[in-house]
């Protein structure tokens, strides 16, 4: 199995990471593996299963659970904190119903890193599978929403959503030593969020309050996001990034509850994953 010395870094979206997943899925069955790959959020869960190259299981999993109380249910939110059950996730469905290939994952010479973010300073902290002693909870925590999921553990400190601190962590590609990289979006070209609004402002500053730093990052994640869009698309034009996203605007939900429209958007995603198979072989390739 051949890896390519290239970079990817997928964005999150929650339940808009099926469109990853269809583009993740398309590269497995074109054997296009990526030597390094980063994930954010719902990124982070898809690129686990990129990693152990388990095609289709991310699909399986949010489809067929979609509508299962023990996986997704605002209950849960109430009760224990998390509105996706990720024990649920991790051990049921990952040790018995649909089990994850850790033999797989676990090979060196992939590289993984899971974005989350310290709750108490606000900035991003990047897990390392092959350095970190719980590779689980750091991805429970990058994909933990703030709000609706409880803080998680990971090495003795607290972490939420890898989103919040970083939305697309390109950034990091070129940090640990890639002149280039490719990255999947769960959102048309174009997209800009909108500014917090004063209702969850008002829940962030209460619900939060004793971390005044995870607040001044929740509050500026719009601002911070769209700046990276023109950064990226800047940086797409000069050849160091290679954008793979839908093409049509997306409406589906985060918590989004139609299997429908949630299939038909992993379809886009294999779709253009199939569109883009010599782009990224070439991309990866070019030398400048």
């Amino acid at each position: 199995m051949e890896l390519l010395k290239g970079a990817m870094c997928l964005e999150g979206g929650s339940l808009r990471g099926l469109f990853t997943a269809g583009v993740l899925d398309a590269l497995l069955d074109n054997e296009v593996y990526i030597e390094y790959v980063n994930g954010v959020s719902a990124g982070s869960m898809n690129g686990m299963n990129y990693i152990s190259r388990q095609r289709g299981r991310s699909k399986r999993i949010n489809l067929k659970y979609l509508h299962d109380k023990r996986y997704i249910s605002y209950k849960n939110m109430f009760k224990s904190r998390q509105i996706f059950n990720f024990d649920f996730l991790f051990d049921d469905i990952s040790n018995k119903y649909d089990i994850f290939d850790w033999e797989s994952f676990n090979d060196k010479a992939k590289k993984y890193e899971v974005v989350a973010t310290d709750v108490i300073t606000g900035e991003s902290r990047f897990f390392d599978k092959n350095n970190c002693s719980d590779i689980i909870s750091a991805v429970k925590a990058s994909a933990s929403m703030p709000v609706m999921s409880k803080m998680v553990d990971v090495e003795g400190r607290k972490y939420l959503d890898g989103g919040i601190s970083t939305s697309i962590a390109y950034k990091r590609a070129f940090d640990v030593g890639y002149s280039k990289a490719i990255v999947v979006l769960t959102r048309e070209e174009g997209y800009r969020k909108k500014p917090v609004n004063k209702i969850n402002e008002s829940i962030y500053k209460r619900y939060f309050k004793p971390l005044p730093n995870l607040v001044e990052k929740l509050m500026t994640i719009p601002e911070r996001y769209n700046r990276m869009q023109e950064e990226m698309e800047e940086l797409a034009k000069d050849g160091k990034l290679l954008i793979i996203r839908p093409h049509n605007k997306v409406t589906v939900q985060r918590l989004e509850h139609s299997s429908v429209k949630l299939e038909k958007l992993y379809n886009e995603g294999y779709e253009e994953g199939l569109k883009n198979i010599e782009n990224i072989k070439n991309f990866i390739t070019l030398k400048f």
